[in-house]
């Protein structure tokens, strides 16, 4: 595939990286890595500890807690830097409130993109709805890449995006879904796949099934630019079902590396069947490969 310079082309100039030191977290260092060396792009890596209270300890024994504490940031900080060495980076040991420091170090660095590994140890939709990372997804200033559990590197599976999946809905949402999955295939030259996925007709609906296909067939490939033909290959794909569910199969029969979804900023309840997150956190829990989720 020939590639070319897009006209408009995203730009990912510092990532933020947001682990507890958990083997969940660590497992989505090397997609910050591959990102940070693809973009060019300065990785600030966030750990924040829970304020120190030191409880029924003797008042003369805090200064030597408060020294142990220290001692033990220091070394989390430099775990962070053998993490990301090879890289512009810099590792962030805090304390307080993890969506607070989050969100502070976003707006302090400008932040294009975050990235997080999601934990599942329950079942992921039901740990991240109403977690730290739920938060994260719905507030956050920039798109979110999650990495959960299911997804698992071997040297047959690199970190390498080779095929990309972007699912769409035609909401002003998907359309920033498209733009990043479209830059993001430029980035590593990898065939683009967009899906979207219709609901069962009705049973009295007017309007042909294949009728209703084409049109979306041109509203797919209107969300493209021309010149992405040239370097990503852009298969436009529709299917008919639960979203999620297809959209999980696609990925999985395409051996998608990257699932990109658009998700609007709506003030809805959590839980609803019009809920849009429903979908997005079925997605984000079960897939077997990262997932950038754009809001808009």
């Amino acid at each position: 595939m020939k590639a070319i310079q897009a006209q408009s082309r995203i730009s990912v100039k510092s990532i933020l990286y947001l682990t507890d030191f958990s083997p969940i977290a660590e497992s989505a260092v090397p997609y910050a890595l591959a990102l940070a060396h693809n973009y060019g792009a300065k990785i600030y890596a966030l750990h924040v500890r829970p304020l120190e209270i030191y409880g029924m300890a003797p008042p003369e024994s805090w200064p030597i807690l408060r020294e142990v504490a220290e001692e033990q940031a220091k070394q989390q900080a430099a775990q962070l830097s053998r993490y990301f060495a090879g890289v512009a980076h810099q590792a962030i040991v805090t304390e307080g409130n993890t969506l607070d420091s989050a969100f502070a170090e976003a707006e302090k660095h400008h932040i294009d993109l975050i990235v997080m590994g999601t934990h599942g140890r329950k079942g992921l939709e039901k740990v991240v709805l109403g977690s730290v990372a739920e938060n994260i997804l719905r507030r956050a200033p920039c798109p979110v890449l999650t990495v959960n559990p299911r997804v698992h590197l071997t040297p047959v599976r690199s970190v390498e995006m080779k095929r990309i999946l972007a699912a769409v809905s035609f909401s002003p949402a998907s359309q920033l879904a498209a733009d990043y999955a479209v830059s993001l295939a430029q980035e590593n030259q990898a065939h683009l796949d967009i899906l979207h996925v219709m609901e069962p007709q009705k049973k009295g609906e007017c309007v042909p099934t294949p009728d209703l296909a084409e049109g979306c067939s041109r509203r797919m490939r209107d969300m493209i630019p021309a010149e992405a033909e040239l370097w990503c290959e852009p298969k436009t794909i529709i299917e008919v079902g639960e979203p999620a569910e297809q959209i999980l199969n696609m990925a999985k029969a395409r051996r998608a590396d990257l699932i990109v979804i658009g998700v609007r900023d709506a003030a809805v309840a959590p839980g609803a069947a019009h809920n849009p997150w429903a979908t997005a956190h079925k997605i984000i829990a079960k897939a077997e490969c990262p997932v950038l989720t754009v809001r808009g």
